[in-house]
């Protein structure tokens, strides 16, 4: 095994449980900072996770940070020393590619959020589908006093979804991090607890006494949120039948051919 891949295994760690998968972001010296072989294992650990291939049967992913500063504090700048611009432009295409495999992830994706959770931290966050947040949580993309970059267009888009336009302008042209009363109200995080280490207690226990039977549920919920956009298009709330069986119009058919369904709502489905 060479030392890189020793490194990664150290830095990321992934354990399973019952049908609970485990995540830790495990570089607490430096908050937790993505380096490149940590996004490449969460793709790979997303990417297997409920399928037929997944040893640990997993019914549900926890995300979390090691130690007690940070979930994330985005990705290790020091990678950045040699980027020319075309690694840069590779970067973002990589970094959107493990953000849409956690959202296509076959299994619920739970964060439980500490301390700092910023850049790249705060994207796996929101590519997740539940954020239960400690006291001390600070949310935010501070590149505007730190690298002066742009986040991705899916980056941003997935930001205001969740925050809204307004405070999303506010927190990257000013380099604010929002607070863990903000990131609740706002709805960024769906539980505001003391610390992190009642936060994971809480959202293993809330898998425990719900996740395991709730295959039907995580459907509907899944195929709602993913196909807001065709709802909202609609005006109304249609019948999976009526939209994908009768004769669609241009506008609906240049949606459902641009469509991804997500592929553990495939899996939930055929069950």
């Amino acid at each position: 095994m060479s030392n890189a891949a020793m490194s990664t295994e150290d830095e990321l760690l992934h354990s399973a449980k019952d049908g609970i998968g485990h995540i830790v972001l495990n570089r607490p010296h430096r908050r937790n900072a993505m380096t490149f072989g940590m996004y490449d294992r969460i793709k790979e650990i997303c990417a297997r996770a409920g399928t037929a291939d997944d040893p640990d049967g997993l019914k549900v992913l926890i995300f979390s940070g090691g130690g007690d500063a940070a979930f994330a504090a985005g990705t290790d700048i020091s990678q950045f020393r040699t980027f020319t611009s075309k690694d840069a432009i590779n970067y973002e295409a990589m970094i959107d590619e493990v953000l849409t495999t956690i959202e296509s992830c076959r299994v619920p994706t739970i964060a439980a959020l500490n301390g700092f959770c910023t850049g790249g931290g705060a994207a796996i966050a929101a590519a997740s589908d539940l954020r239960i947040g400690s006291r001390d949580l600070k949310v935010g993309a501070p590149i505007a006093r730190t690298l002066g970059n742009c986040l991705a267009i899916s980056n941003l888009g997935r930001f205001v979804r969740l925050v809204g336009e307004a405070r999303v302008k506010y927190m990257l042209l000013t380099a604010t991090l929002i607070d863990a009363d903000e990131a609740a109200s706002s709805g960024f995080i769906s539980e505001l607890l003391d610390d992190h280490v009642i936060a994971e207690k809480f959202t293993r226990t809330m898998i425990e006494k719900n996740g395991a039977n709730s295959g039907p549920l995580e459907w509907t919920l899944k195929y709602v949120l993913e196909h807001k956009e065709v709802l909202e298009m609609f005006g109304r709330y249609p019948h999976r039948n009526e939209v994908l069986g009768r004769e669609n119009t241009s506008e609906e058919e240049a949606w459902l051919q641009s469509a991804v369904v997500p592929g553990w709502a495939k899996s939930q489905k055929k069950k």
